[in-house]
């Protein structure tokens, strides 16, 4: 049986005294824990529910900002199954700081009562009007809450989409479609992120999702017109798959955002920019060491060489070739800032791998495309809770407790972090639970009858 516990110390206190405990366990502390807690403090947990509606209409006795705190918990920790979301938090500060906590009174946590009961229940009950509302929920989540509560305001951003692949042969899968890539056949859905970057990390500010067919313009082509994540001043970056004179001189001309793009080969203005560049031979060394065997050479006044349908409307563009000495390539990267210098604009492009290294992680380690169900608001759902995850976990770094933390993937830091607090014990008795440190419970058993120590030895062999 599943108890629902809250939070009273001194409820707790008076059961113990009677002897009325009903289980105790020793606090797990980890570093997802932490960074909960740390959200948590920061207002953000509190603040869920601002973005997701609780459309629950019974089983309303748990708060659903802590609800929701849960399944991302639970995601940040790599448990995919709803089964496992009552069972996300092992902290007692968090605990605490919480103020619920669910137990099971066999200990049997794989009989999933909370997941079926509680969390199936809510999101059975989303996307009958508006299939994306998690993902709508999770803009208005970053961008009225999360950005604003830490004043965050990216002036970079980086625009790109990625394929979540599913089962070929389940065609059970809501919503998806198939495809043929590089000639295999594969079903699934597609993503596009815009990313934020921030000090020392990055922040998915906004998505879209939908089928897999669309290609990537025309999947992000209202985003990219309409978000407010994109000021006056600020830089995008694109990849070759968001080609669009029509889009870019929009940007320009009506929210003064510049683009970051590199040209095709079989583009005219591409062949003119390497035309002049190797006519004028004033090549410079390419400012990443790395790229020892390639050279940079500015080029200005291309927007005639690319034309839309509308010429007048076409801003001008500058660009920065890229010559490959060693197998004597060229690649020409355009901007719609003609002020800047080669150096500059390959600086800034290359800043695009950024979004890349998310979708490696969240894909590879955060398991985004581990679905439980063939439902389409359950693989939004799963989506948004990972993805918020993934964003405590940025945000987290980019803070003072979470520096030391810089430029390492979740993996790499959970197998090198080591706990430096102490142990706790969580009693329960009934409707509540307590925390209590080491030297409190060590107290407080001294002090108990020997029936009780009885019943709270085999917690006290865990210590």
């Amino acid at each position: 049986m599943l108890q629902l516990s809250k939070n009273d110390k001194s409820k707790v206190l008076e059961a113990i005294k009677s002897g009325n405990i009903d289980a105790a366990d020793v606090n797990f502390p980890n570093l997802i824990d932490t960074i909960i807690l740390k959200m948590k403090n920061i207002g953000l947990i509190s603040k869920l529910a601002e973005s997701f509606k609780d459309k629950r209409k019974q089983n309303k006795h748990i708060p659903f900002d802590i609800l929701i705190a849960l399944a991302i918990t639970a995601k940040m920790k790599l448990k995919t199954s709803l089964t496992d979301v009552a069972f996300a938090v092992t902290d007692c500060e968090l605990l605490s700081e919480l103020g619920w906590n669910m137990w099971d009174t066999d200990r049997n946590l794989e009989e999933g009562l909370f997941a079926e009961g509680v969390m199936r229940n809510l999101i059975d009950k989303y996307g009958s009007t508006d299939k994306n509302e998690f993902i709508k929920s999770y803009n208005h989540y970053t961008q009225n809450v999360v950005l604003p509560s830490l004043n965050i305001s990216p002036s970079i951003h980086i625009l790109d989409c990625t394929k979540i692949k599913v089962n070929l042969d389940n065609a059970n899968y809501e919503n998806s479609e198939v495809i043929k890539d590089d000639g295999e056949l594969i079903r699934g859905y597609k993503l596009g992120t815009l990313r934020g970057l921030m000090d020392d990390s990055g922040i998915i500010e906004e998505i879209v999702f939908d089928s897999i067919k669309p290609h990537d313009l025309e999947l992000c082509r209202d985003m990219l017109l309409n978000s407010k994540c994109l000021k006056k001043g600020d830089i995008l970056i694109n990849d070759r798959g968001f080609i669009s004179r029509d889009v870019i001189n929009s940007l320009k001309l009506e929210k003064q955002v510049d683009t970051y793009i590199p040209a095709k080969k079989s583009m005219t203005i591409y062949e003119e920019a390497v035309k002049i560049a190797v006519l004028e031979n004033k090549w410079q060394k390419h400012p990443n060491k790395k790229r020892k065997t390639q050279e940079i050479h500015l080029v200005k006044h291309l927007g005639m060489m690319w034309q839309s349908d509308k010429p007048s409307n076409d801003v001008d563009l500058c660009a920065c070739v890229v010559h490959d000495k060693k197998d004597d390539e060229y690649y020409v990267f355009l901007t719609t800032d003609t002020s800047k210098t080669a150096k500059q604009i390959i600086s800034t492009y290359e800043l695009r791998p950024e979004i890349e290294e998310d979708y490696r992680q969240i894909k590879d380690f955060w398991k985004l495309e581990d679905f439980k169900s063939t439902k389409y608001n359950f693989i939004t759902f799963h989506i948004v809770m990972t993805l918020i995850g993934y964003m405590y976990f940025q945000v987290f770094k980019n803070m003072e407790e979470g520096s030391k933390y810089s430029g390492k993937s979740l993996p790499v830091i959970i197998k090198d972090y080591k706990e430096d607090k102490q142990k706790s014990v969580i009693i329960y008795s009934g409707q509540y639970f307590g925390v209590f440190s080491f030297i409190e419970f060590i107290q407080l058993y001294a002090g108990c009858s020997a029936e009780v120590r009885k019943l709270l030895d085999p917690t006290l062999a865990l210590v």
